[in-house]
């Protein structure tokens, strides 16, 4: 053999594989981290991951760096898509909440603190009762109150027009006029004695969603019992991953945002927001025994009734529904000095019958989503700044 060839060869062969090890290395070093979580061997994960298909599971995880005035987002996804729909249930107040402070603020009759009612209902609020009340414990009247004052399609549009979308509102929530088009008039309090009627909002019907995953399922129960054939979300509200992502990042961080993508909020409306979205029920006055610390804060401490760390703040929406658990947060430690965003959905829904009321939230979804959180916080403790 030509010695030149065999050195040749040697040489090459040494240098494919320095040129191995170093990219195996840097590759070690890059470990995607919500990957990492994910292959934790704790059972309240890994039963979830040995069976993917059937939990439909979605998460977006963000890291967040600061490198002088500027905020750094390094986003790591899982499967989220948002052509596989999930039925968002109660997360979709979080938009009407940001819409309602927004619309009050480009009107001069109003503030937080305006009293009003809607028509034919007894019961009187506050536009910023409302909003700690849909936090606190996800109070579904107090969401629809808010649509009443928005319009369905006037809510999209707001979300749309600062870049929170894909979203379709579609309908109110857990009550007989959840379809209807047109809202109710709102009476409103200009003073304590003076009253003031809004005009109803006429909106667009709906238009079925053409996207996967908008029939789920083998049976539902309707007023006429059980029924064989998949349950039809496609007339239902659409609020993906994506959206609800860039939502909470412009709330918490709208300096990291251009101004055609910020919230038309004043600094108080944005504060109210803020303590709404962090504030634990028994601090606004429920009974901490059944509203206890992680009522409907899942991550991290979604699976226990022990009190939330004072060091710690999670601010958060949920929802549940239909078998379908989200939640949508940012998760800030003072103490440690870390802070991370997190979204995630998960379907448990076993025997594959909607409208049953047997779903595993408690066994399986919870668990996940609040190990989940823990995984990514153990995380954030030890990562590089």
């Amino acid at each position: 053999m030509d010695f030149r060839i065999s050195f040749f060869n040697r040489v090459t062969a040494s240098v494919l594989l320095l040129t191995m090890v170093f990219v195996s290395c840097e590759s070690s070093s890059k470990v995607n981290p919500l990957d990492a979580a994910l292959a934790s061997d704790n059972l309240k994960i890994s039963r979830v991951m040995d069976s993917l298909e059937q939990f439909e599971v979605q998460i977006r995880y963000t890291q967040i760096d600061r490198e002088q005035d500027s905020i750094i987002f390094t986003d790591y996804d899982f499967q989220v898509d948002v052509d596989n729909y999930f039925y968002p249930a109660s997360t979709v107040k979080f938009p009407a909440a940001v819409a309602a402070l927004e619309k009050i603020n480009e009107i001069d009759s109003l503030s937080v603190n305006t009293r009003f009612y809607v028509e034919g209902d007894s019961v009187e609020t506050t536009f910023a009762k409302a909003v700690s009340e849909i936090f606190a414990v996800s109070d579904n009247a107090a969401n629809n109150r808010l649509i009443e004052f928005l319009g369905q399609d006037h809510l999209n549009q707001r979300m749309q027009k600062r870049g929170v979308e894909p979203i379709r509102i579609a309908h109110r929530l857990s009550t007989s006029n959840a379809d209807e088009v047109t809202t109710k008039p709102l009476v409103i309090y200009l003073n304590d004695s003076t009253t003031s009627l809004s005009p109803p909002i006429i909106n667009k019907y709906p238009e079925e969603l053409n996207i996967n995953r908008v029939h789920k399922g083998s049976g539902y129960y309707d007023d006429e019992g059980l029924q064989n054939g998949a349950f039809d979300f496609s007339l239902k509200n659409y609020y993906p991953i994506k959206a609800q992502h860039a939502l909470l990042k412009r709330i918490l961080f709208p300096e990291s945002f251009v101004p055609e993508e910020q919230f038309n909020l004043n600094p108080d409306q944005r504060q109210l927001l803020l303590n709404a979205m962090y504030m634990l029920p028994g601090v606004v006055g429920y009974d901490s025994e059944k509203f206890y610390d992680s009522y409907v804060k899942f991550f991290m401490f979604g699976d226990s009734t022990d009190p939330i760390p004072d060091h710690i703040k999670i601010y958060n929406k949920v929802g549940y529904a239909y078998g379908t658990l989200t939640d949508c947060a940012y998760i800030q430690d003072a103490q440690n000095d870390i802070d991370f965003l997190v979204t995630a959905t998960i379907l448990v829904n076993k025997d594959g019958i909607f409208n049953d009321n047997a779903y595993e939230y408690d066994e399986i979804g919870i668990p996940f989503l609040a190990q989940l959180g823990r995984e990514l916080y153990q995380q954030e403790l030890t990562r590089k700044r």
